[in-house]
């Protein structure tokens, strides 16, 4: 997946947190609903504007971050 073609990063959206594209709707909420509980139909019925490769994205863009954070600072 490449997340690159979905998500963005705006200082003036969100206060530059990672969103969809064309969307105030940020990676961190897509997380939050599915950690809360939400199936990817809730999701998507409930904001219109989002597909499920924007939910893979946002998992995607998740994974890399945390990749990236687990790896630590590079020397």
């Amino acid at each position: 997946m490449q997340f690159e073609e979905r998500v963005t990063i705006s200082p003036g959206v969100r206060g530059g947190k990672p969103c969809i594209r064309g969307t105030r709707i940020t990676v961190y909420d897509i997380l939050e609903y599915l950690a809360g509980g939400m199936t990817e139909d809730q999701i998507l019925n409930d904001f219109p504007s989002l597909t499920r490769e924007d939910i893979r994205a946002s998992l995607a863009f998740a994974a890399v971050r945390e990749r990236r954070l687990a790896a630590g600072p590079v020397k």
